[in-house]
């Protein structure tokens, strides 16, 4: 049972995307969005629950495509599915009257069945099959309104992406040679060849780190975010937000942990690197949210920041720094759905893009700004909601990893995490707390508000029961 459900949770999504393309009725295409939804979601729980390991393998030549469920892949194939669900649930209503709404639920769909397939990858070379199919199934999702500026992100994500991409195949070639294999193995298999030409394996590593962390968002590759994000319907968004930018972050952890191995990587100049660039996109992301005026691209620019936050406790490579960095994945995965639906639904329901031009909202759209709350609470990382607790173990692990870099670490997670408050309070400051010039009710329906509210309690329940997450992800990755 549990490799079908492997099999399912793949196939269910890709199925549904493509005869979604078949269906007339826009009823019909919904019901088959959340219907195909729902059972994804229904199978990775269950696949997790079940049991883990390898369901299948098969060769091709050279290469395997080796296709199982470790913890670690359960985790992110479970949260990839709530997500696309909820922002899923989000979208009827958004594109409600969208004329290319059949065409969105087929991508939507085909993206999310590309994804679960690389939460299951046991291998690189699977990881960047799928991962290359992320990338070419979602970029329809950025271009969608049709508009000049929408094909132009679309372009640009998809260059950054190509290019990020083929630093990851040269890394993917050398590690070939020098790790025992490419499949993911705890502690990595970092061999004798690799230590002899060390130099070349350290700058193998290096590709595969900077290819990933191009679509997380890292520097000096993260620039078509806050150019894709603006764009995209908010649905759309907030998966590329706080998903896509994870299988970034999921394929850096494969290459660091699995396939290079901590051990390998350790006080080396790639962990020096990785650290400084982590740490200045935390600070660079940051202060441009601070600085930007537009609503969605605010976000967007948060999202280079707080991505890179997990990326800073992966290259700890300690215990405590890999745990608050998955800690950071699931929280501002959750986070940053409820903000980037609630800027959806703001656009939605007044047109409104700006920050400017929310004053007084939040008393016409109080469900929404209530969500919106809650995520920011939680991004600042304010107890007793769920990102201070991640955020409180980066800092812990920064301090342990000694040294000047650790030091200056925590201060730069400190420093980001008051810019992040001045980003986003004051709109809700001002929009529950300033009189504005709208006059009624603006409270989308249920569609909307249920995704919102939904997130808003997990936000603050995974806050107050942090505790069996806290002390299963260390046995989820079982590697240090």
């Amino acid at each position: 049972m549990y490799h079908y459900l492997l099999f399912l949770a793949v196939l269910i999504p890709a199925l549904a995307g493509i005869l979604t393309v078949f269906v007339k009725s826009r009823r019909t295409r919904n019901i088959l969005l959340a219907e195909a939804l729902g059972a994804t979601l229904i199978c990775a729980v269950a696949a997790a629950l079940t049991g883990n390991g390898l369901a299948g393998v098969a060769d091709m030549g050279p290469f395997a495509f080796r296709f199982g469920g470790d913890r670690l892949g359960q985790l992110f194939s479970v949260l990839f599915s709530l997500l696309f669900l909820l922002s899923g649930v989000f979208s009827l209503e958004y594109n409600e009257h969208d004329e290319k709404q059949g065409r969105f639920n087929c991508f939507y769909l085909l993206t999310l069945g590309a994804m679960m397939g690389l939460s299951y990858a046991q291998n690189l070379f699977t990881y960047y099959f799928f991962y290359e199919c992320m990338t070419l199934l979602s970029m329809p999702l950025v271009f969608h309104d049709g508009t000049k500026e929408s094909m132009k992100a679309a372009l640009k994500y998809l260059g950054y992406s190509l290019f990020g991409a083929a630093l990851v195949l040269f890394g993917f070639f050398f590690a070939g040679q020098y790790c025992d294999t490419t499949d993911f193995i705890e502690g990595g298999t970092f061999n004798a060849l690799g230590q002899a030409n060390l130099g070349i394996a350290l700058a193998a590593a290096f590709c595969l780190f900077l290819g990933f962390g191009c679509k997380a968002g890292m520097l000096p590759l993260h620039h078509w975010l806050p150019t894709a994000h603006p764009v995209a319907p908010a649905p759309a968004s907030a998966v590329l937000s706080a998903t896509i930018t994870k299988a970034g972050v999921l394929g850096i952890i494969r290459s660091a942990y699995y396939v290079f191995g901590a051990d390998a990587l350790r006080g080396t100049w790639v962990q020096t690197a990785m650290l400084v660039l982590a740490l200045s996109t935390v600070f660079m992301g940051s202060m441009l949210a601070y600085k930007e005026k537009l609503l969605k691209r605010r976000l967007a620019w948060s999202t280079v920041s707080q991505v890179s936050y997990a990326l800073f406790g992966i290259f700890l490579f300690s215990s405590v720094g890999l745990t608050g960095a998955l800690m950071q994945v699931v929280f501002h995965a959750l986070s940053k759905t409820a903000l980037f639906l609630s800027a959806g639904a703001i656009i939605h329901q007044t047109g409104k893009t700006k920050v400017a031009e929310l004053t007084g909202l939040g008393k016409k759209m109080p469900i929404v700004f209530f969500s919106f709350a809650f995520a920011a609470l939680s991004l600042v990382g304010i107890p007793p909601f769920a990102g201070f607790v991640s955020k409180w173990s980066l800092a812990t692990g920064a301090i342990e990893a000694a040294g000047p870099l650790g030091v200056a670490g925590a201060a730069v997670l400190l420093v980001s995490a008051l810019l992040t408050a001045g980003y986003l309070f004051p709109i809700v400051i001002h929009g529950c707390l300033d009189e504005g010039e709208f006059d009624r009710p603006l409270e989308p329906g249920r569609k909307m508000t249920v995704p919102l509210l939904l997130l808003a309690v997990l936000l603050l329940l995974l806050g107050l029961f942090t505790g069996p997450l806290a002390a299963a992800l260390p046995a989820m990755t079982g590697i240090l």
